[in-house]
């Protein structure tokens, strides 16, 4: 059986260093991360457990932390790390990551990539 279970957190916005620019190396600016996790909810819907469901909040706190801390130049990089953050946890199978520079294109509400990992 394959699983369908997903957990995500959606628009996460952070204050960070990111860019290629000198400006950018000097100023922070916003980015938007999202998370889709594979995950199976099927014990914590059995059992309506705390303990059996994933985390989602320990998760964001951490990578708004991680985030909020980094200075990378790509968000390729950025979106790369935070997926094998996440993936430490060895319960989630898959984590889709996305990461948008809103406001970084003019004339686009955002810009960015989505990658997907798998444990």
């Amino acid at each position: 059986m394959t699983m369908q279970d997903k957990v995500f957190i959606e628009d996460l916005e952070i204050e960070t260093i990111i860019g290629i620019f000198g400006w950018e190396r000097k100023v922070k600016q916003i980015v938007k991360i999202s998370l889709e996790m594979d995950f199976n909810i099927s014990d914590a819907a059995k059992t309506d457990n705390i303990d059996q469901a994933l985390d989602y909040k320990s998760i964001g706190k951490d990578i708004s932390s991680f985030v909020g801390k980094s200075s990378f130049q790509l968000v390729e990089t950025m979106a790369d790390k935070i997926a094998k953050r996440v993936l430490k946890n060895k319960s989630i199978e898959k984590v889709k990551v996305k990461v948008e520079k809103p406001g970084a294109l003019r004339g686009s509400k955002s810009v960015g990539i989505k990658i997907i990992r798998k444990n």
